[in-house]
């Protein structure tokens, strides 16, 4: 039962924000007078943690459960685990519930700020399941989602903002943007016959990885600019994972061509979740090494 909710919202695709987060955490450890190791520190790290986790749960769970009828048409998508019965509807949204209750009350726990916030978090993304029925703009909406990770980590240790937690939350925006993109490229046909709205039902496959390829270049413009900006913590090491991040980016464009979509799963997964923990390694080593 627990493998099927696991499969239910990706849980391993939790790889993609997650390093963001913790990237976001340790600068604000790094420039805030918390200590890493101390008890409020390890309590903080937990909390943020648990309320990734939570958050993710509530959005995918929701996600499956509002498309549980576009899955089952869709060949690709018709063995997920409500529309093949392996966990009924009804339960996937209990699910939604208890994952999204369970956000808000560790929020709360967080600090007065990230609580107010929380709900609108949560209306996010939980809002980016209607986008797609909608407006192409629904690959952004998804990244803004996504890139709530960053800033929100560092509120949760210092409670406010600050320029650079904004540049990585922006570096996902755009990152995350660019390969949902090159995701959704296997659905161009079945989202077309079905009047829902992507980048590549706007503008064909081709021209679609042309602005996938722009948005990534975007992406990598914010690692530089933020490498700058952070120039007082983030060294050599973090620049290191700064050019593994960005080979990455063009190497999944490389993976996938227009008229052949064998490795999307390569660039998607593979790819971006090896991207994203190598370059959140490289720049933690860079604040404390």
């Amino acid at each position: 039962m627990l493998k099927n909710y696991l499969s239910l919202v990706k849980f391993s695709h939790t790889i993609f924000a997650m390093p963001f987060a913790v990237i976001g955490f340790f600068l604000a450890v790094k420039t805030s007078t918390v200590e890493l190791l101390s008890d409020n520190g390890i309590r903080l790290f937990l909390l943020v943690i648990l309320d990734m986790i939570f958050a993710r749960n509530a959005a995918m769970g929701f996600n499956r459960w509002l498309d549980k009828d576009i899955d089952a048409k869709n060949p690709r998508t018709d063995i997920r685990e409500i529309p093949s019965g392996k966990i009924k509807a009804k339960y996937a949204l209990w699910f939604v519930i208890i994952n999204s209750v369970l956000f808000l009350l560790t929020s709360y726990f967080i600090n007065l700020l990230v609580f107010l916030l929380a709900p609108v978090a949560l209306a996010v993304v939980l809002g980016y399941s209607y986008t797609k029925r909608y407006t192409w703009l629904c690959h952004f909406v998804l990244g803004l989602g996504l890139s709530l990770a960053p800033v929100g980590s560092y509120l949760a240790v210092t409670g406010e903002f600050s320029l650079l937690p904004v540049l990585f939350s922006m570096t996902v925006l755009f990152w995350t943007a660019g390969f949902d993109i090159i995701y959704s490229l296997q659905d161009e046909e079945f989202d077309k016959n079905q009047n829902l709205k992507s980048i590549p039902t706007l503008l064909g496959k081709r021209n679609a990885l042309k602005f996938s390829a722009l948005l990534h270049l975007l992406t990598s413009g914010f690692i530089v600019w933020a490498g700058i900006i952070g120039a007082e913590f983030l060294g050599i090491w973090y620049w290191a994972g700064a050019i593994f991040f960005g080979v990455s980016l063009f190497y999944q464009h490389i993976l996938v061509k227009p008229n052949d979509l064998s490795k999307v799963n390569l660039a998607f997964f593979t790819t971006n979740g090896i991207a994203s923990v190598i370059f959140a390694l490289f720049t933690i080593i860079s604040l404390y090494f």
